[in-house]
């Protein structure tokens, strides 16, 4: 049974997000404190791999981390927006930062690492199954994926200031980790083990908290505004935000970090009187024969 994991949102938006994050002079700073906290965890991960492929690398923020890990494995860094072999990286990118070569998607071969990481970016597609399949794929045989995202009770504060205004959705729907945990499973994950946490950041002002928003993404939701807003909407949001802010003056918004890892196992056939396997699957079970002595 084929599942529907799509999410309904405007896609192009959210091309729009990685794009922008992507090329950015640095990383969202929320993200590096996640990237922070995953790194955490790696103690789970008893192996020790050769290849790694750090997925949607430039926003992610964990280039350094990784390398402190893992110092002998070969970072392999994925960009959605990848700047093509040959091709020279944008000018800005060579001014803002060191370019470290990267490359698309579509270009990772199946079976090639051992690792897996992608720091927030799952809530920024509009298939998270299918990019769940396309890191399965990516991984070899016993490889292991760790990855975060955001949850449901993220921007909770902001979507009620929406509400009560009436605009409309606040931003595109986050995916429940439970949910998640079932396309792992889905996707042929072995071993999905799903855990959150909320942070509750805070800003001196409302045009700071707007500001560092606009660096974590942007409304994608299918049913948003769709024109543009003026600049006496953008006040009456900051004086939304402003009446909510605490004793301290300081405006606060949530954010509910969804942490996941799983293994990929080797591909089980059932048998029967006529049976199909993926050429994938054929070479990873001959990987893994390889491995334990059972395939010469």
């Amino acid at each position: 049974m084929t599942v529907d994991t799509r999410r309904a949102v405007d896609g192009a938006a959210l091309e729009r997000v990685l794009r922008r994050q992507s090329q950015a002079a640095q990383p969202p700073w929320l993200h590096g404190e996640v990237a922070r906290r995953m790194a955490e965890r790696l103690p789970v991960v008893r192996l020790m791999p050769t290849v790694l492929i750090d997925w949607c690398s430039a926003a992610g923020a964990s280039r350094e981390l990784l390398r402190q890990a893992y110092p002998r494995a070969r970072a392999v860094r994925v960009e959605t927006h990848a700047v093509s072999p040959g091709m020279p990286a944008p000018w800005w990118q060579s001014i803002a930062r060191r370019t470290v070569p990267s490359i698309d998607p579509e270009a990772v071969q199946a079976g090639v690492a051992q690792l897996v990481w992608a720091n927030m970016v799952l809530h920024s597609v509009a298939d998270p199954g299918a990019l769940i399949a396309r890191w399965r794929r990516a991984l070899a045989v016993d490889g292991f994926l760790m990855f975060s995202t955001v949850g449901p009770d993220t921007l909770r504060s902001l979507r009620e200031i929406y509400r009560a205004a009436q605009w409309g959705p606040a931003h595109a729907p986050f995916v429940d980790m439970h949910d998640l945990g079932d396309m792992l499973v889905a996707q042929g994950f072995a071993d999905p083990v799903m855990d959150q946490e909320l942070l509750r950041l805070t800003w001196p002002t409302p045009a700071a908290a707007l500001a560092e928003l606009r660096g974590l993404g942007g409304n994608a939701d299918v049913g948003r505004f769709s024109g543009l807003r003026t600049p006496r909407w953008r006040s009456r949001l900051e004086a939304a935000l402003a009446e909510r802010a605490g004793g301290d003056g300081r405006i606060a918004l949530e954010f509910e970090i969804v942490y996941g890892h799983a293994f990929n196992p080797a591909p089980r056939v059932r048998m029967t009187g006529q049976t199909q396997v993926a050429v994938d699957d054929l070479q990873r079970m001959a990987r893994a024969g390889r491995r334990s002595g059972t395939l010469g």
